[in-house]
């Protein structure tokens, strides 16, 4: 039998201070860019759902730094029709329908913290 997943809470308590805070940074843009979002610990990292489908994956970078992964959910979906347009070249693309923003630290995070609210809000809608 499977584990069960830990607590936003409990995950959240495993991170040393400093990694904390910016993930909670993190987590507050990210809901903020849509209030509608539901977060829980799915693939070891805080994951935002929209209306039941996974969209949103934060991470600590094992070397240090943090992600943020806009995607469509765990399994590849056929991306032939699907367009989104990073205007301000945020996220590194592997994909049409996966983005990876690196951020280096909470002063990346607080510095680039308006335009990732508007790039989550516009993949909500695009992806919603």
């Amino acid at each position: 039998m499977a584990r069960p997943a830990p607590s936003v809470d409990a995950w959240l308590d495993t991170l040393d201070s400093g990694r904390r805070v910016a993930i909670d940074g993190l987590r507050a843009i990210v809901l903020a860019a849509d209030p509608a979002l539901t977060e829980e610990i799915k693939w070891n990292a805080p994951s935002y759902a929209y209306q039941g489908h996974d969209r949103i994956t934060l991470g600590v970078e094992p070397r240090g730094g943090y992600r943020v992964v806009l995607h469509r959910g765990a399994r590849v979906q056929d991306a032939t029709a699907f367009r989104f347009d990073d205007p301000c070249d945020l996220a590194v693309w592997p994909s049409p329908d996966r983005g990876i923003v690196r951020l280096a630290d909470l002063n990346a995070i607080e510095a680039k913290s308006a335009s990732l609210t508007s790039l989550i809000t516009r993949w909500i809608v695009a992806t919603g």
